[in-house]
C-alpha cells in the first residue's frame, strides 16, 4: 500500500473526487445568492427603497448585467421581470429565499451522500487489499502477527478512515467555499467588519491546532492499547482450556481489568483535553458576534452601514463558523487519521509479505515428478542455530521417503521447506529444473499437500473443508440476475474487488476425475473410509436433517423404511424398544413438553424454559387448566431437587442426571420454597413460570420421581390438539408437528425413521435399535443418502465439534482429495493409536502408489516401510535407498518406545 493516505486516496479515486468538487464549485453561486437576499428582503421590500422616488410597483426577478468600463459600459437587459407591489415584492423575495435555501440543501444532499459512497467504495477497497496482503503474510510473520489484532485493524480500526476518505478532498474544498464566500460577502457589505472576523478565524486556526496535537498523541496510545486489549482477549479465549486447568481466573481478571484502567487513564486524559479545545473554539466563535453588534451597530449610528447591510453580514456570519468549525476538526481528522494509517501500513510492512509469483503458461503447472535435488542447502532454526549445514541431496521421484532426525526438529522442518512453510533458507531446491523457491503459489497449491500435527478447520460443513482444496478458482458462472450482476461487478471494478462471485462454481470437479457433486461425494466418502472415518460419517448423517422440499424422494423412501423398520419391530418380538410417537398416547420417553406440542421447536422461543414464557403456549394450557396442575408438580420437582443437591458441590454427576435445576439456580428455588413453606399461597408471576417450566423438561421413564399419573397424562394428550390450534390461529411458525406421513424436517434422520423414543428400560435397547435402523438402511439402498447428510454435519470453530481423530481424517482426505503430485505428512497421524496409525498409513501408500509421499519419522523403525530415507544429524543429509520392494510397515514389538502415531512435528 502506498505510505501517504492521500496518494492512496488520490491513486484510486480522483475522477470521483474532482467530479464532487465540480459539483461544489457549480453551487457556490447559489449559495451567494442565498446570502445577499436577506439584504434585499431588508432594504428593498421591509424599508422600501425599490419603490422611492413615488414608485407604486417595483421589478422582480429582472436578469440583466452591467459590462465593465474598459469593455465599453453599458447594461444588458435578459428579463425585465414582473412589476409587483411592496407586499408581493416581500412574499416574492421571501418564497426567493425558500426556494435557494431548498436548492443549496439539495446540493449539500447530494455531495454527503456521493461523499458517503465514495467512502464505503474506497473503504471496501482499503479492507480487501489488507485482506489480500494477510493471505500473503510468510509463516514467520504468522508466528509474531496475533490474528485477532489483525481482524480488529481490517474490522475495525480502518473504519475511522473509511469514513474520512469521502471528506479528504471534497471536505476542505466545500468548507473552504462556503467560508470564503461568506468572508467575501462580508468584506463587499464592510471591509472592517471583515478583516475582523478574518482576524478571530487567523487565531482560531492557529491555536485550536496546536492545541490538538497532545490529543493525536492520546489517541495513538488509545489505539494500541485497545488493539493489545483485543489481542490478549482473543489470546486467553484461545487458552481458555489452560486457564480452567490451572485456576488462572483471578489472575487473568486482573491482567485486563488493569489493561482496562489503564486505557480508562488515557481516555479520559483525551476528554479533558478534547472538551478544554472545544471551550475555547466556542468562545471565539461567540466573540465575532459581539464585535459585529458593537462595531457593526456603531458604523450603523454614524450611518456609514446601512440596517440591510448589517443584517446580512449577522445571517452570513451565521454560516461562517460552522464550516470553520467543520474544517479545523477535518484537519484532526486528517491528522489522527494519518497515524491510524501509518499504523496499519507498518502492520502490513512489505517484510511480512511473501512474493505473489503467478504461472505465466500452463506448462507452469506441470506435474513436479522426475528427480529431486538439494544444493548446498542451509536451514537455520528460531534462535539462530544451524539445523542443517551446506547439506546436498537427489533422489527420483515418485517416492515414498522417510524423514529421520531422531527426536530434533531437523526432519520435520526439512518437510516444512518441501511444504513452502519455510521460505527462508539458502541453497536450491529443484524439481528437476523448476526452483522450488520460484514455483508460482498457484502450481505448489496444486501439486504439494502439507499434513501438519494441527489440523486447521474452518467454521462450516465437513464437505466444505474436505474440497477447501478445489476451490482455487471458478469453473463456472451461477445464474444470476443480470442488471444485478452488471451492478456488482461494476461495483468491484471501483472499488478494486475480485470479479468473481461467491454462487459461482468453484469446484473442481476434473482433478478429481468426476462429473458432478454426487460423485464427489462418493470419492469424499471412499477417502474417509480409508481413514477409518467411515462409521462417524454414517453417525453424523443419523443425526442429520434433511429438507423434504429439496430432498423429495429421499423424504418419501425414509417415511417407507420408517413403515418397514416398525413392522421389524413387531414381526421380531422387538416392539417394546421403540415408544412410537402417536397422537392419541402420552409417550414415557419423551419430556412434558414434547407431549404437550407433539412437534419440534425450530424457533429459540419454543425452546427449553423458553416456552413457559411463550404467550400463546401459556394460553392454550390456560385453556386446558393445565397452568396449576404444571405449578404444582414444578413445586414438587423443586422440593425433591433441592433435597436431593442439599450440599453437593456444582459439577456432581446429579445435577447432570436431574437437569432441573442449575447449581447457580437453587438459592433462587429454595427461597420460592420457603415463602411456600410461611403459607404464601399465591407467587409472583416470575416464581409461577420458574415453576411451570421445571415439568416441561420431566421425563417419567428417565426421571422416575412418579409425579405423573395416567389421569394427567390423559389431559396432557387431550391438550395438544388445543396447543396446535392456538399456535396455528396466531401463525406461530415455531414449532412442525410430527405427522407419521410426512418427514419431520426439523428432526434429526434416525428420529425420523424411528418415529419414536428409544425405551431406554429395555437392556441393550439402544444397540439393538442400530442394528436394526442399519438393516433397513441397507434394504432402502440408504447408506449412501445417509453418508451425504453426514458430509453436511458442522465442524464448529477451528473443527472444534469433531474429536482431535475426526479432524487428523478430514486434514489427511483434504489433502489427498485434491491429488497432489507430492504429499508431506508431518505429525498428521499423531492423534491415532498405533494400530489405526499403521493401517492409515498402509492405505496411503496404496492410493498414492502413482504419487510422492513425504512423511516425517521419529526414528529409523517405521522406515523399512519407504522407498528412500532421508536422515538429518549434526547438520548433514544421509540420503539412503531401502533393499527391495516396498512392503507394508512392519508391526511394532511391544519393547518399541515410539510408533508413527507420536511422530514428532
Amino acid at each position: 500500500m502506498e505510505k501517504s493516505l492521500f496518494r492512496y486516496i488520490w491513486t484510486h479515486s480522483k475522477r470521483d473526487q474532482l467530479f464532487i468538487c465540480f459539483v461544489v464549485l457549480l453551487s457556490q453561486p447559489f449559495y451567494f445568492i442565498s446570502l445577499d437576499l436577506p439584504r434585499q428582503i431588508v432594504n428593498q421590500a421591509i424599508q422600501g427603497e425599490a419603490f422611492k422616488d413615488g414608485n407604486v410597483t417595483a421589478p422582480f426577478l429582472e436578469l440583466g448585467f452591467d459590462w465593465p468600463q474598459w469593455l465599453g459600459g453599458g447594461s444588458v437587459q435578459i428579463f425585465e421581470g414582473f412589476q409587483v407591489g411592496r407586499i408581493g415584492l416581500l412574499i416574492g423575495l421571501s418564497c426567493l429565499f425558500l426556494f435557494f435555501v431548498v436548492v443549496n440543501n439539495g446540493f449539500k444532499y447530494w455531495v454527503n451522500v456521493s461523499k458517503g459512497v465514495l467512502g464505503e467504495r474506497m473503504l471496501r477497497r482499503m479492507r480487501f487489499d489488507l485482506f489480500a496482503m494477510v493471505l500473503r503474510f510468510t509463516p514467520e510473520a504468522l508466528r509474531t502477527v496475533k490474528s485477532s489484532e489483525t481482524a480488529t485493524i481490517i474490522k475495525d480500526e480502518v473504519e475511522p478512515i473509511g469514513g474520512f476518505i469521502g471528506d479528504a478532498f471534497i471536505t476542505p474544498v466545500l468548507l473552504g467555499l462556503q467560508a470564503s464566500t461568506a468572508l467575501f460577502f462580508i468584506m463587499v457589505q464592510n471591509v472592517w467588519l471583515g478583516l475582523m472576523a478574518l482576524g478571530v478565524i487567523a487565531l482560531q486556526f492557529t491555536i485550536i491546532p496546536r492545541l490538538r496535537r497532545e490529543l493525536l498523541r492520546l489517541g495513538k496510545q488509545r489505539q494500541l492499547a485497545s488493539r493489545e486489549l483485543a489481542g490478549r482477549i482473543g489470546e486467553v479465549l484461545d487458552g481458555i482450556e489452560v486457564v480452567h486447568v490451572h485456576n488462572a481466573y483471578a489472575w487473568e481478571r486482573a491482567e485486563i481489568g488493569n489493561r482496562l484502567f489503564g486505557l480508562f487513564n488515557i481516555r479520559l486524559k483525551i476528554y479533558n483535553r478534547k472538551f478544554a479545545v472545544k471551550f475555547l473554539n466556542n468562545f471565539l466563535s461567540q466573540v465575532t458576534p459581539f464585535l459585529f453588534y458593537a462595531v457593526g451597530g456603531y458604523f450603523a449610528l454614524r450611518g456609514t452601514l446601512d440596517i440591510g447591510q448589517l443584517v446580512a453580514v449577522i445571517s452570513a456570519y451565521r454560516e461562517l463558523p460552522p464550516p470553520l468549525k467543520e474544517l479545523i476538526d477535518w484537519d484532526q481528522q486528517r491528522l489522527d487519521v494519518q497515524v491510524k494509517y501509518d499504523q496499519v501500513t507498518q502492520h502490513f510492512a512489505e517484510e511480512r509479505l511473501g512474493p505473489m509469483i503467478e504461472p505465466k503458461e500452463e506448462e507452469e503447472d506441470a506435474p513436479l515428478v522426475g528427480s529431486l535435488t538439494a544444493e548446498n542447502l542451509c536451514l537455520s532454526g528460531s534462535h539462530g542455530d544451524t539445523i542443517i549445514d551446506n547439506a546436498s541431496f537427489s533422489l527420483g521421484l515418485p517416492a515414498k521417503v522417510a524423514l529421520i532426525s531422531n527426536g530434533s526438529p531437523a526432519a520435520s522442518m526439512m518437510a516444512r521447506v518441501l511444504a513452502r512453510r519455510i521460505p527462508n533458507f539458502s541453497g536450491r531446491i529443484c524439481f528437476g529444473d523448476r526452483d522450488l523457491a520460484q514455483l508460482p503459489a498457484s502450481v505448489a497449491g496444486r501439486r504439494i499437500a502439507y499434513a501438519g500435527v494441527d489440523p486447521i478447520l474452518f467454521p462450516g460443513s465437513i464437505r466444505d473443508n474436505l474440497i477447501y482444496g478445489l476451490r482455487t478458482k471458478p469453473m463456472g458462472q451461477s445464474e444470476e440476475d443480470r442488471r444485478e450482476a452488471a451492478r456488482r461487478l461494476a461495483e468491484a471494478a471501483r472499488s478494486g474487488n475480485p470479479f468473481e462471485s461467491i454462487s459461482d462454481q468453484w469446484v473442481d470437479y476434473r482433478r478429481v476425475g468426476v462429473k458432478d457433486e454426487q460423485e464427489l461425494d462418493r470419492v469424499l466418502v471412499s477417502l474417509l473410509e480409508r481413514v477409518e472415518m467411515g462409521e462417524a460419517i454414517y453417525l453424523f448423517g443419523l443425526v442429520g436433517r434433511i429438507d423434504p422440499e429439496r430432498h423429495t424422494a429421499l423424504a418419501e423412501r425414509l417415511v417407507e423404511a420408517r413403515s418397514r423398520l416398525r413392522e421389524n419391530f413387531r414381526s421380531n418380538g422387538m416392539a417394546d424398544l421403540v415408544e412410537p410417537f402417536d397422537l392419541d398416547r402420552y409417550n414415557d420417553q419423551s419430556t412434558v413438553a414434547e407431549n404437550l406440542l407433539f412437534g419440534v421447536p425450530v424457533s429459540g422461543e419454543f425452546m427449553g424454559r423458553n416456552l413457559a414464557l411463550n404467550p400463546q403456549f401459556r394460553s392454550a394450557i390456560d385453556k386446558a387448566e393445565l397452568t396449576d396442575d404444571l405449578t404444582t408438580m414444578g413445586l414438587q420437582i423443586a422440593e425433591t431437587m433441592t433435597e436431593i443437591f442439599q450440599g453437593l458441590p456444582p459439577g456432581h454427576p446429579l445435577f447432570a442426571q436431574f437437569s432441573f435445576i442449575g447449581a447457580d439456580e437453587l438459592p433462587e428455588f429454595q427461597a420460592i420454597l420457603r415463602r411456600r413453606a410461611r403459607g404464601a399461597t399465591d407467587l409472583k408471576q416470575e416464581a409461577r413460570t420458574r415453576l411451570l417450566a421445571l415439568p416441561l423438561a420431566y421425563i417419567e421413564a428417565r426421571h422416575r420421581l412418579g409425579l405423573l399419573d395416567d389421569d394427567l397424562k390423559k389431559r396432557i394428550v387431550e391438550t395438544r390438539s388445543l396447543v396446535r390450534e392456538t399456535l396455528e390461529k396466531g401463525f406461530a411458525t415455531g414449532v412442525e408437528f410430527y405427522d407419521p406421513e410426512r418427514i419431520c424436517s426439523a428432526a434429526p434422520l434416525r428420529d425420523n425413521l424411528l418415529f419414536g423414543r428409544v425405551n431406554y428400560q429395555v437392556a441393550d435397547a439402544r444397540h439393538r435399535v442400530a442394528e436394526a435402523i442399519a438393516a433397513v438402511i441397507r434394504e432402502f439402498d440408504l447408506l449412501e443418502d445417509v453418508e451425504r447428510i453426514g458430509l453436511d454435519h458442522e465442524v464448529g470453530t477451528a473443527g472444534r465439534l469433531l474429536s482431535p481423530q475426526e479432524r487428523a481424517s478430514v486434514n489427511l482426505v483434504r489433502c489427498l482429495v485434491k491429488r497432489p503430485d507430492i504429499m508431506i505428512i508431518d505429525g498428521a497421524l499423531a492423534p491415532f493409536d498405533e494400530e489405526r496409525a499403521e493401517r492409515i498409513l498402509q492405505a496411503l501408500f496404496d492410493y498414492l502408489d502413482q504419487q510422492s509421499l513425504f512423511m516425517v519419522l521419529p526414528n529409523d523403525r517405521q522406515a523399512a516401510a519407504f522407498d528412500v530415507q532421508i536422515r538429518v544429524s549434526d547438520g548433514r543429509i544421509v540420503t539412503e535407498k531401502t533393499a527391495g520392494p516396498q512392503g507394508r510397515a512392519p508391526k511394532p514389538g511391544a519393547e518399541a518406545a515410539q510408533s508413527v502415531a507420536g511422530e514428532v512435528a
